[in-house]
């Protein structure tokens, strides 16, 4: 196989056209093998394919330098800068991230999961090149959806002051994850029907000079393309028009689904094991379309990660008017959630704990400060959730618990959260966030409050010695921990905390006379989370405090059962871990109690 010889830009030189079409055949097969089997960034890997032969076919990376927006589409780079065999051999498949990794190759430049930065990194670049006086080229590779977010333009229209060279590769598969909405994406295809004539051109507009490739899996004219401006001295953008999931017949036909794919049988296409017929996704998307056919003012507000609570293509449509996507923008989506409220409407957004932190002044200032009543639904906000550095869940709390009027909820089973949403939804006086649960859905058949305003911890089950307050999706987790110490000889309290902001000081001052030892348990970072604030309100009694959670070390790819292992997470671990901070009548070793 060609693939196998490829270990450089050198290598690629040596190839003809068609030799270099074969070479993205197998590059194709490869992927789609190894995605079958691990899972990963699949429609926009394949779809990349023969620009990513062009540009290190004519370019010479490391020097030459490569940005990718996002890099969940920098597979394809990967193989052809000597990490192919982490593509072609299932004992090697995880030897590499699926993003770009400094630490992999002195080909990334950059640990980028989150979109819309390419070309701001570019400029910079360029800006120290032109410093330095050298002369490399610098190339930014954009998705058309990643244009959507707010830096994507900044940098667009900073990018003619640098008066150098700077090239923007543009992949354009009229696609974000769901569909494309907007006036840039009309724009965008209006190019793409008069191949790229027109008068009103974006980029031109900003000061660009603009080259368009109809076909952008012609890998001879994106060669020669990228040839003629290979060296030039001001910014020049290449607009390629692409198929996403080229390749494999089931994501091109459905390339949401196949956005990101879970190993999948490769003749059918089904994915193996398949998603939980019962996931909060599925629930809640039913559960808002319901509430918005019984009320016109609820809105629910995208950022291009609809599914993630069940809007698939069928409930947008039937939400209508009353289903908003503003493409990858969260900075966009907040304000304009915040807005909504505020002129009497009942906004819900929701997208991935990862995304919240790209619009936290907006949440500070323009939904906090203004107690704008919107519902913010944050998913994937666990180690249960993405399992990478640049995506993991674990963040949240320390960044949202301590903003001025926001209400922050953890609930812990399905009807729990239901309460917590439709509560969250009908008040109109502050803005709540709402950390769903990210482990499988646990029932109660219980009455739960309609009102969360004041600041109240449930004592579920009342003990003594030590008090397990265990925090939304770490809940049972810490009813585990309670049965295993009933069998140690110590009955602990058990406590849904359920607020992530604010602090009981009731319940909290209530175990002070009967208990030595609070332990807190949460699915997010230490450092400035849930527990930080038990401790820092024990601080001056005294009261012993566990705190429980993630250290900030978070590896660039990660085993969720090993992480918890090595944060002494496992029910078993905090068994002993108590154990060794409190006396107990059973552990008496010759008269002394340990």
């Amino acid at each position: 196989m060609i693939i196998e010889k490829i270990n450089g830009h050198n290598d690629l030189k040596k190839l003809s056209v068609a030799e270099l079409n074969i070479l993205s055949s197998e590059i194709r097969f490869a992927l789609i093998k190894k995605m079958s089997k691990l899972g990963g960034h699949m429609a926009s890997n394949l779809g990349i394919v023969e620009i990513t032969i062009a540009l290190h076919t004519v370019f010479d990376s490391p020097v030459d330098k490569i940005i990718f927006d996002v890099s969940h589409q920098s597979y394809v780079h990967k193989i052809l800068t000597g990490r192919k065999d982490a593509f072609l051999y299932e004992n090697k498949y995880d030897d590499v991230s699926g993003y770009s990794n400094p630490a992999e190759s002195e080909h990334d430049f950059f640990n980028i999961g989150h979109t819309s930065t390419s070309i701001s990194l570019a400029c910079g670049i360029a800006k120290a090149r032109d410093l330095k006086g050298e002369n490399e080229n610098i190339i930014a590779v954009i998705g058309d959806a990643s244009l959507d977010g707010g830096e994507a333009f900044e940098a667009l229209n900073y990018a003619k002051e640098l008066q150098s060279g700077l090239i923007v590769v543009v992949n354009d598969n009229n696609m974000s994850i769901p569909e494309n909405y907007g006036g840039l994406h009309d724009s965008l295809n209006q190019l793409r029907e008069c191949d790229g004539v027109i008068e009103n051109n974006y980029f031109k507009s900003l000061g660009f000079e603009y080259k368009f490739i109809k076909n952008g899996h012609d890998i001879k004219k994106l060669i020669d393309t990228f040839q003629n401006i290979k060296g030039i001295d001001h910014p020049v953008v290449i607009h390629c028009c692409t198929k996403k999931g080229k390749g494999y017949s089931f994501a091109e036909q459905d390339s949401e689904k196949w956005h990101w794919a879970r190993p999948f049988n490769i003749e059918t296409g089904q994915y193996i094991g398949g998603v939980p017929k019962e996931n909060y996704g599925t629930i809640i998307g039913k559960h808002l379309l319901e509430k918005m056919k019984d009320d016109k003012d609820v809105v629910v507000v995208a950022a291009s990660t609809p599914l993630c609570i069940g809007f698939n293509p069928e409930r947008r449509h039937e939400a209508g008017k009353q289903f908003v996507d503003v493409g990858i923008a969260e900075q966009n989506a907040i304000s304009m959630t915040a807005a909504i409220a505020k002129r009497g409407g009942k906004p819900v957004f929701a997208t991935n704990s990862t995304f919240y932190q790209r619009a936290y002044d907006q949440i500070e200032q323009e939904m906090c400060i203004s107690k704008c009543p919107a519902t913010m639904l944050l998913t994937h906000a666990s180690v249960w959730g993405h399992t990478n550095d640049t995506h993991a869940g674990l963040y949240d709390i320390a960044l949202l618990a301590n903003i001025p009027n926001l209400v922050y909820l953890a609930p812990t089973n399905c009807e729990e959260y239901i309460s917590m949403l439709d509560w969250s939804i009908e008040q109109d006086k502050i803005p709540v966030a709402i950390r769903i649960p990210w482990t499988k859905v646990y029932h109660i058949d219980k009455e739960f409050r309609n009102n969360y305003f004041d600041t109240k911890y449930e004592i579920v089950r009342s003990g003594s010695k030590v008090a397990i307050i265990a925090l939304g999706s770490f809940y049972q987790l810490g009813e585990e921990v309670v049965n295993l110490l009933d069998n140690e000889g110590i009955k602990a309290t058990l406590i849904n905390p359920m607020f992530i902001s604010g602090i009981d000081n009731e319940t909290l001052d209530s175990l002070k006379n009967t208990h030595e030892l609070v332990v807190t348990l949460e699915d997010g970072i230490l450092n400035g989370g849930f527990g930080a604030k038990i401790a820092q309100y024990y601080g001056l009694s005294y009261m012993k405090v566990m705190n429980k959670g993630f250290s900030m070390n978070i590896p660039s790819r990660f085993v969720p059962e090993k992480l918890m292992i090595e944060n002494r997470l496992l029910p078993s671990q905090v068994v002993e871990d108590i154990l060794a901070n409190v006396r107990s009548e059973k552990h008496e070793v010759h008269g002394c109690r340990i």
